[in-house]
């Protein structure tokens, strides 16, 4: 047997912060050191930081980013490690990959397909590397191999694809086999979203058993930069067996992964094909140098193709509270923020929000225990003498606004939640405030507001009421307030703006109402493995969403307002995500509704949603930035870009109507 130690890590790194992401590098190349790993992966950019943006082109990021590199080299003794970081190369920036060897650079690998589509900018700061180029680069006082390259380090070859090199369909591990490469290397970092693990696992797999090698997939972890969460999973397959995985959404700066594999059986395998025809001669892009490999006893076993819930029916409702939960997590402490504060209107919306940031306390502290996770907020002076049963009262504050409008079932709700959860719980009475406003305003304009002719104006001085005093409160906690929309709302606008959507991040703003109800459900019965249910949650989904906006007697329902979120939730599929037009919108949804909803109803709340949807853009512009969790984001910043003026889909929207009248006659 030819046995090699391979390892994979995952690194909890943040854009530009250097010796943060200098001591998790040398963390990870310090452990794997101790467990005899031969290869050790890191991921993606993780020198500088996958996150940064435009400063990519700034040229002090990529001068620091090289003094970091050989800060870390003298800890790299008796071990290969493939690391991330910028390049300035002919005065084009490349995503590139340095491989060291027991303290020593052989070369740069660059990434040759660019991530630019969804959340990823890449082609606005990297240039792709071309196919087969291998070039020569001076650095730190040597000429050394750049671009694409393969290494031969004792006997074992080895090749790399940075990450979206291999999501492509002619990635470049095509040509690995017929080079012999032993291990194929995958620094990356790729963004989490419901399901992605499964389509990362398959690549993986695909490329140990098509290319006949190990693979050894390295991700980030952790929310890095703001808006993107990297879940981790590292993963290591061998002939087309998965031999090791990471834990995901781990709380930890540094998650290593290690399996032994046996080069003469992925070799064998090889040879064992018919179809397999090695390229024969020296190859230019070869990289060569010795390396002394470690004993090892015997390979690692496959494992199960279940890794903890992945495969489970469980799967989303875990991914988004544990995604949620690190995310949460992350953007507290990087932001030096003391906790959180949410105004709890005892509806399905900000209780989610609230949910999520008791699981953050609960799952970060089952996994780091009581004093990590204190010396993670070491800042927090106030939270260092709490005991665990009152960590969720100091980090997170819920606040109950009522008005005349507000019912007793709200408050109890509110209530019940908050001391469900442990939060600290407060209740401000905010009438004489709204009322001050409107005969402020009456006065002004010379007449009494009243409902028959200023309804929404009416209803929204009571949202936007409420945020001056959880902004208050929480610049007087140093906390950061959360906003409660969600992403069905955002797509029409059915948010009260400086109201509702106040606050300094958006948890939910990329989830869609019909499934945030259904988790609610879910974390009554059931709630996330390894913690108990929050049986209190039944007082908010015994409820009918409202605004609770107009006079109770008015019965105000969202659903009355707008339509049935679960049309709702079909139809910002078919219109934003698959960018439908109204007339396909219709026929695809009147034989999905058939016999729920009638054809009028239906053409009506498509009308309403595209137009809608037109004109609350600026809305969706000035959100608080949100957690991307969901590839169906609304985030025009990051995800869906739309123009802010338009021409409201008339032409359109007429075509409909035609249609309609044609069919009806």
């Amino acid at each position: 047997m030819k046995l090699v130690k391979l390892g994979a890590a995952a690194l909890n790194q943040t854009p530009l912060a250097w010796e943060n992401n200098k001591a998790n590098i040398c963390s990870a190349i310090a452990r794997a050191q101790a467990q005899d790993v031969d290869i050790l992966c890191l991921p993606e950019l993780c020198v500088s930081g996958y996150g940064c943006e435009d400063f990519f082109l700034a040229h002090g990021t990529i001068e620091t980013s090289e003094a970091v590199l050989l800060e870390v080299l003298p800890k790299t003794q008796n071990i290969i490690v493939a690391l991330g970081l910028p390049l300035l190369y002919m005065n084009g920036v490349f995503n590139a990959v340095c491989v060291i060897a027991n303290g020593k650079i052989q070369g740069f690998v660059c990434k040759q397909n660019l991530a630019g589509d969804g959340i990823h900018y890449e082609p606005r700061w990297f240039k792709a590397w071309p196919e087969n180029q291998r070039a020569e680069f001076d650095f730190a006082g040597e000429t050394l191999p750049l671009g694409d390259l393969y290494f031969q380090m004792s006997g074992v070859r080895l090749g790399l694809e940075i990450c979206e090199d291999a999501w492509v369909a002619k990635r470049p591990g095509r040509r690995f086999s017929d080079q012999g490469i032993d291990i194929i290397l995958n620094p990356s970092a790729s963004h989490f979203a419901f399901g992605k693990q499964a389509i990362r696992r398959g690549f993986v797999l695909d490329g140990s058993r098509a290319f006949n090698a190990s693979y050894v997939y390295a991700n980030l972890a952790g929310c890095e930069a703001g808006r993107a969460i990297y879940d981790g999973g590292s993963i290591i397959a061998s002939s087309g067996k998965v031999v090791a995985q990471g834990k995901r959404f781990s709380f930890q700066d540094v998650c290593l992964t290690t399996a032994t594999v046996d080069l003469n059986q992925t070799r064998m395998l090889a040879a064992k094909n018919a179809s397999y025809m090695p390229v024969v001669g020296n190859d230019k892009r070869f990289v060569h140098c010795k390396f002394d490999f470690h004993s090892h006893e015997s390979p690692s076993m496959s494992i199960a193709d279940d890794a903890g819930f992945e495969s489970s029916e469980r799967v989303k409702m875990e991914e988004f509270a544990r995604a949620s939960a690190l995310g949460l997590f992350d953007y507290c402490r990087k932001s030096h923020s003391k906790g959180y504060v949410v105004s709890l209107s005892g509806g399905a919306d900000s209780t989610a929000v609230a949910c999520l940031v008791s699981l953050m306390v609960d799952l970060a502290c089952a996994e780091l225990g009581l004093a990590v996770f204190k010396q993670k907020f070491a800042y927090m002076e106030s939270l260092q003498p709490v005991e665990r049963s009152n960590l969720l009262s100091e980090m997170l504050t819920c606040v109950y606004q009522a008005t005349k409008n507000s019912s007793n079932t709200t408050r109890h709700a509110a209530e019940a939640v908050s001391q469900a959860l442990g939060a600290n719980y407060l209740e401000f009475e905010i009438d004489k405030l709204v009322e001050d406003y409107e005969k402020m305003v009456s006065d002004g304009l010379g007449r009494k507001l009243s409902w028959a002719t200023d309804d929404l104006s009416l209803q929204n001085i009571q949202a936007r009421v409420r945020a001056p005093g959880v902004w208050l409160l929480a610049n007087i906690k140093q906390a950061i307030l959360l906003s409660t929309s969600n992403r069905s709302e955002a797509a029409v606008g059915y948010a009260t703006m400086d109201g509702d959507t106040c606050g300094g991040l958006s948890p939910i703003a990329g989830i869609d109402k019909a499934f945030l109800r259904e988790w609610l459900q879910w974390m009554q019965t059931t709630g996330v493995k390894g913690l108990q249910p929050v049986p209190a949650l039944k007082w908010v989904n015994e409820q009918q969403p409202s605004a609770e906006l107009r006079p109770q007697k008015s019965m105000q329902t969202d659903e009355n307002d707008l339509m049935p979120y679960i049309f709702l939730d079909a139809l910002e599929r078919l219109a934003i995500r698959d960018k439908r037009t109204p007339l396909d919108a219709y026929i695809l949804l009147i034989k999905q509704f058939a016999g729920q909803y009638n054809s009028a109803l239906i053409a009506n709340w498509i009308q309403k949603f595209y137009r809608l949807w037109c004109r609350n853009q600026w809305k969706r512009e000035r959100y608080a930035p949100s957690f991307h969790i969901d590839d169906e984001n609304l985030d025009p910043k990051t995800w869906c870009r739309f123009p802010i003026l338009s021409g409201g889909f008339e032409r359109e929207l007429r075509e409909l109507d035609e249609f309609i009248a044609k069919n009806r006659g």
